[in-house]
C-alpha cells in the first residue's frame, strides 16, 4: 500500500515537467479568474468571505457549496479529463484517483484560496473610496 501511494505522488509531482505542462498554468489561471469574478460579486453584494462562509453559515452553505461548484466544475471536468489524456499516452493506464487529485489541485483549491481575499480586499477599497468621496 505504501508503494502505491509513493508511485502517485511520484507520478504526481512529475507532471508539471512533462508533456502538456501548460495546464499546470493554465487551469489555476481559469480557476483564480472565476474565483475573483465570485469575490468582487460578493463584496458588491455584502456576503462575507467564501471559504470562512462555508464553516459558520450553517443556513446558506449548500447554496454556497452549489455556487461555488457552477464556477469551478467545468475547469474541474477539463483538468480531469486532460489529466486522463495525460495518463493514457505517457503513462500508459489509468489511474482515476490521480485524475480528481491533479483536478482538485488544479481547480478547486485556486478557487477556494482565492476568493475570499479578493472579497476582503475589495471591501476595503470599497470603504476607502467612500471615504474618500465623503471627505
Amino acid at each position: 500500500m505504501g508503494e502505491l501511494f509513493a508511485r502517485m505522488w511520484r507520478e504526481i509531482a512529475a507532471r508539471p515537467s512533462g508533456p502538456m505542462a501548460f495546464r499546470f498554468y493554465l487551469q489555476p489561471t481559469m480557476a483564480i479568474l472565476a474565483a475573483a469574478h465570485d469575490g468582487l460579486r460578493d463584496a458588491r453584494e455584502g456576503r462575507p468571505a467564501y471559504f470562512w462562509s462555508l464553516f459558520v453559515d450553517r443556513e446558506h452553505r449548500r447554496a454556497r457549496l452549489r455556487e461555488g461548484w457552477r464556477a469551478v466544475r467545468n475547469i474541474f471536468a477539463l483538468a480531469a479529463a486532460m489529466d486522463v489524456v495525460y495518463q493514457v499516452f505517457v503513462l500508459r493506464g489509468f489511474r482515476p484517483v490521480q485524475a480528481v487529485d491533479v483536478a482538485v489541485l488544479l481547480a478547486i483549491l485556486p478557487y477556494l484560496f482565492v476568493r475570499g481575499p479578493v472579497n476582503r480586499v475589495a471591501r476595503r477599497l470599497r470603504r476607502l473610496r467612500a471615504k474618500k468621496k465623503a471627505a
